[in-house]
């Protein structure tokens, strides 16, 4: 379906550019894109959001390049929605510059009304970061979530490839048109993805891709997700990118805690500084989103199988070879702490700051939630995972399901 406003909302993009905070102001100012188009130059003048530049580029740009993006769009049997249109997400809405309109290929989901998460990460992911992605994107989908990421190498694909083993939603953003080649190596992904969710662009279908649309790409991602998790991000990622983002759109954000390779240092430094939350299993996500998710069936995360891991493109490496071992078969018993076991561990000499030595001194071998933790301590809960994240760290403790831990 292609809005039947989609038109002025293309001469919006064109004029004034794809990215523009100028396109809500517009919608809010005139309800109506009609009657800002046909309001013309003197009423324009009166908006103190357009420069008259913009004023200038709103009179020589026509219709005609409109046109011929909808053509495009019905015969590469796209969808474009709106920003005046129903169905146009209000979670994208509510950011500061959302696209004046969305292309779409597929069936862009009910993203108000699922629970959603953005799974982001390096395009030179390690077996580590490949593994986790696929494997986190795999337990969510089953639990109900729709994965959103960016379609790139490395991370994102993986993330892409878990939700559809799973026959799950996912959706790719691009930061160029959807119909253009980029990325060739996952095309039948892509084409996958339309199938069960969306490939979708705030660019027009045959756009290239530009340095900087990937950062704006990323405010999307975000604005779609309840919440993002970070696999694998160095100091510099773009990925750090979407999860600032996030946080300044009231998401909650995750780190997949890693080791200390340069690898995972962005990653890492978002935990120690409180501003993400370490996670090491898909039920630490589940966990922060109350009364959202309910299924019959349980993933038991360990026993994912990886037998389509080899075939996920990794920037820097091709053919990506995973080693591990892999298991056909999903295993679908609970995932359960085992108390019968007595084992007494002993806590090890190790060099810890003064949050992270006390928490480590508090922690035992009976499991503990963090909540308990930061009450018993008087340690903020921020303060706490910053210290968990570096026992994890040491392999001083164990994380367990819900929140809790244990002596490793």
């Amino acid at each position: 379906m292609i809005s039947s406003n989609a038109k002025l909302w293309i001469w919006i993009t064109l004029a004034l550019g794809y990215n523009t905070p100028k396109a809500k102001k517009i919608y809010e100012r005139f309800t109506d894109i009609t009657n800002f188009y046909c309001a013309g130059k003197k009423e324009w003048r009166s908006c103190e959001f357009l420069s008259p530049n913009d004023i200038d580029k709103l009179n020589k740009c026509n219709l005609t390049d409109a046109d011929r993006i909808i053509k495009r769009c019905m015969e590469l049997g796209y969808s474009i929605i709106c920003i005046d249109d129903e169905n146009y997400p209000e979670c994208l809405y509510n950011i500061d510059s959302p696209p004046a309109l969305i292309y779409v290929n597929g069936t862009l989901p009910d993203m108000d009304n699922r629970l959603t998460i953005g799974i982001v990460g390096t395009r030179r992911a390690k077996d580590y970061g490949v593994n986790n992605s696929y494997k986190f994107a795999y337990a969510l989908a089953k639990y109900g979530v729709t994965i959103v990421s960016g379609g790139a190498l490395g991370v994102d694909c993986a993330s892409h490839r878990g939700a559809l083993k799973a026959d799950g939603v996912t959706v790719c953003v691009r930061g160029c048109g959807i119909n253009c080649r980029y990325l060739n190596e996952n095309s039948k992904m892509r084409q996958d993805i339309t199938k069960r969710g969306a490939v979708i662009s705030e660019y027009p279908p045959d756009e290239t891709p530009r340095s900087y649309y990937f950062p704006a790409r990323n405010r999307i991602i975000s604005a779609l997700s309840d919440g993002v998790l970070i696999i694998e991000a160095g100091a510099k990622s773009g990925s750090l990118i979407t999860a600032d983002l996030a946080i300044d759109q009231g998401k909650e954000v995750f780190a997949l805690v890693g080791n200390n390779s340069p690898q995972n240092e962005g990653s890492n430094e978002r935990i120690k500084e409180g501003t993400a939350i370490p996670v090491t299993d898909f039920l630490d996500i589940l966990m922060a989103f109350d009364n959202l998710y309910a299924t019959d069936e349980k993933v038991d995360f360990s026993n994912i199988s990886l037998e389509d891991i080899e075939a996920i493109p990794v920037k820097g490496k091709s053919p990506f070879r995973n080693k591990a071992k892999t298991n056909n078969n999903i295993n679908k018993k609970k995932i359960f702490f085992n108390k019968s076991k007595t084992e007494t561990k002993h806590k090890k000499d190790v060099n810890l700051n003064t949050t992270a030595q006390k928490v480590y001194n508090y922690i035992s071998n009976e499991p503990v939630h963090i909540d308990k933790i930061s009450s018993d301590l008087q340690i903020p809960v921020f303060k706490v995972l910053s210290a968990i994240s570096e026992l994890e760290m040491n392999n001083l403790i164990t994380a367990l399901q819900g929140r809790r831990y244990i002596l490793k």
